[in-house]
């Protein structure tokens, strides 16, 4: 998975929604879309859920820096 994908990833999983994180990285709420999209595909998950804990478990969760 690439940075940018678990610095999205992680922020969605902390709750965030597609706009802040769009918001927040300086990016277009549809590359933040691709991006958690090719998250969970990489991840095998399917919900917000069940990403957060899938990074807990790998101990990726707050990887980001809000």
């Amino acid at each position: 998975m690439s940075r940018r994908e678990l610095e999205v990833a992680s922020r969605a999983a902390s709750r965030a929604r597609t706009k802040e994180i769009a918001q927040a990285l300086g990016l277009s709420e549809s590359t933040v879309s691709n991006q958690l999209h090719s998250a969970f595909r990489k991840l095998g998950v399917s919900s917000r859920d069940e990403l957060r804990e899938v990074l807990a478990e790998l101990g990726l969760s707050g990887v980001s820096e809000h």
